[in-house]
């Protein structure tokens, strides 16, 4: 019938996993489209806590079907973990879970040639999850990946040695002790659990669904700022992150897309190192981060925090052809006095609205507004019409600058904590 996509707006960490979970029950199937095990997402059920790092974020909704599209990369020992510890809260699994043969596998030695890498650069480094995301997509671009469809044949284990004895080469460029030995045998036999699920064509089973008036919704990881073509390059992730790249993560086309729903945090957080334009890195930063807990699901490393920047948002509610927006994270600000929000830059001395080319090398003075915060729980208020004006107030000036609605305001981290217009 149609899909939908919903996606990061920031540089990750947006609260998609919470957002996925609730609309689950509205599609038959969600699919992931890209990224890796340096996702993170978050659902807390019933006061318990799960992180998602490759299974899409439906699979604690019973009868959703959930695939891993072929443009995810994925790590066999966190597949397994995960599939291991939804299976003990009895989830059913292998039942709601179809893994893309065409998706590739990071193997140990992508891990060893990640950190070898980041190591080398010293200063330079890019803040790399050190989860081997980089050069598994090198090796896919490159023509000489492992995917999922290979352990069906009888030479995996040539084709396995072939990839890791390249490694193997390259990693004599670096000075880094490495023992893969362990590693490797974890990996090889959560490879004979996976060997157990259900791998299929995936573009030729959402087509067919689709065909059969079956609705999807294409989960993205990351964020559009983490983009390899569009974002704060070079820190960015390795794969397209932003709408267009549903269609290439999942082989389903430009036509059959209807919905683009774009997450933003009610304010900005960013991990790792490269541009922040509205970076706090002082007090009130700090206070952020303390207030709303962040740490990376994936890495646990503290998260660097900043006001909401419209440039940005703007530029990605371009880029996505959004058409609706999810603020999440409002209640984090519940205490201030007042609210910063970024609506220009300072470039060299001119104000501009739009991204730098080279955002990475020059320096950017944000242009702020300021508005009253509510400074109370929002916990209490279930719809937007009895919300309080000075958050309608915030959500409208949100809507001006980006020229989309916002559809829903997530209020806490739990299931029911979420105001649907």
């Amino acid at each position: 019938m149609y899909v939908d996509i919903l996606l990061g707006l920031q540089w990750g960490d947006e609260g998609k996993g919470k957002i996925v979970d609730y609309l689950a029950p509205k599609y038959d199937i969600i699919a992931r489209f890209q990224g890796g095990p340096n996702a993170g997402h978050t659902l807390v059920i019933d006061g318990e806590k799960t992180v998602l790092h490759t299974i899409p974020s439906g699979i604690m909704q019973k009868g959703v079907v959930n695939v891993i599209g072929n443009g995810v990369v994925i790590d066999p020992v966190t597949l397994v973990k995960e599939i291991t510890t939804l299976t003990a809260k009895g989830i059913d699994v292998k039942g709601n879970l179809l893994i893309s043969k065409k998706a590739h596998f990071i193997l140990p030695t992508h891990k060893v040639l990640d950190a070898a890498s980041e190591a080398a650069k010293g200063k330079s480094k890019i803040g790399s999850t050190l989860r081997g995301i980089s050069p598994t997509y090198m090796d896919k671009t490159g023509r000489n990946g492992l995917r999922v469809g290979d352990i069906l044949n009888a030479d995996f284990q040539e084709q396995y040695t072939k990839v890791k004895e390249k490694h193997l080469h390259l990693l004599k460029q670096y000075d880094f002790e490495f023992n893969v030995d362990a590693a490797e045998k974890e990996w090889m036999e959560s490879i004979e659990i996976i060997r157990g699920f259900k791998l299929v064509d995936s573009e030729y089973y959402l087509n067919e669904a689709l065909s059969n008036g079956k609705k999807i919704l294409a989960e993205g990881a990351q964020g559009t700022m983490l983009d390899i073509d569009f974002g704060t390059y070079p820190y960015v992730t390795s794969s397209n992150t932003i709408s267009s790249g549903a269609c290439i993560g999942l082989g389903v086309a430009p036509t059959k897309i209807r919905e683009v729903i774009g997450i933003a945090k009610a304010y900005c957080t960013r991990v790792g190192s490269g541009p922040f334009p509205t970076e706090l890195d002082n007090e009130m930063g700090e206070r952020i981060r303390q207030i709303g807990g962040e740490f990376g699901a994936t890495t646990g490393r503290p998260r660097r925090t900043g006001w909401i920047d419209l440039v940005a948002l703007k530029y990605a509610t371009m880029l996505n052809g959004v058409t609706q927006i999810v603020i999440t994270k409002a209640d984090i600000l519940n205490e201030f006095e007042t609210i910063d929000f970024c609506t220009s830059y300072k470039v060299n001395g001119e104000q501009t609205t739009s991204i730098p080319f080279d955002i990475d090398r020059v320096n950017i003075e944000p242009v702020y507004e300021t508005v009253p915060g509510w400074n109370q729980d929002l916990s209490p208020y279930k719809d937007f019409s009895s919300l309080p004006a000075t958050v309608t107030n915030y959500l409208g000036l949100i809507e001006k600058h980006l020229g989309a609605p916002v559809s829903m305001l997530s209020t806490g981290p739990q299931r029911e904590k979420l105001i649907v217009k």
